[in-house]
């Protein structure tokens, strides 16, 4: 059996749940307690030496420790639907604006909240070392945030998906950067008009509950 080493309140694992969901990839699930650093502990270093959420356990006991495998494995595994594009010139913009995603928000919003929250002290980085926070990353972290969702709406002028004219990988990483930056007390308002048209809609797919 498939197992996915998750925790429901962190957005990385959510992105695999998300990607599972929508490939239709059946699966159990090992939540893992990081408010009580479970990752850091001897059972799961065992798993993932990398101390990171998700990890996926494949069938013949092969462990993939980042999403950027999980989302390579799960589209060979389960070609359809496909959320790569299906022509060169799809898998390309879905593949560049997955990159800004992850870059320009994802990064950001981590930048902001574990250089400023009292519960991210010594863990200013994802990963089995202790590293102090910098306070003055924090800020940066969130205005880095801000104009992210600037970026965001732009680019959802007239589109219903954030590349390729489909439903993607980009949509998805997205939703969660969008929705994780409120814990750095960002979100989309009045000026991301649509910002928040896309939200509502990807709102309506029954993975983006998970």
């Amino acid at each position: 059996m498939i197992t996915l080493y998750d925790c429901s309140t962190a957005p990385s694992p959510r992105r695999a749940r998300i990607l599972l969901a929508e490939k239709g990839i059946a699966h159990q699930t090992v939540q893992v307690n990081l408010a009580q650093r479970e990752q850091l502990g001897e059972a799961f270093r065992a798993i993932n030496p990398l101390c990171t959420v998700p990890a996926l356990r494949l069938e013949d006991g092969t462990v993939l420790t980042d999403n950027a495998a999980i989302e390579a494995w799960a589209e060979a595994y389960a070609p359809q639907p496909p959320l790569w594009g299906v022509t060169p010139a799809q898998r390309a913009e879905i593949a560049s604006w997955h990159w800004r995603v992850e870059f320009e928000g994802l990064l950001a919003i981590a930048e902001g909240f574990r250089n400023s929250s009292p519960a991210m002290a010594g863990r200013a980085l994802a990963g089995p070392d202790d590293v102090a926070q910098i306070p003055e990353l924090a800020q940066r972290g969130i205005q880095r945030t801000q104009r992210f969702l600037r970026t965001l709406d732009e680019r959802l002028q007239g589109r219903d998906y954030l590349a390729a004219d489909r439903f993607s990988v980009a949509d998805i990483v997205a939703v969660v950067a969008v929705d994780f930056a409120r814990i750095v007390k960002v979100k989309p308002g009045p000026e991301h008009p649509n910002l928040l048209r896309w939200r509502s809609a990807m709102g309506l797919r029954p993975s983006m509950g998970l």
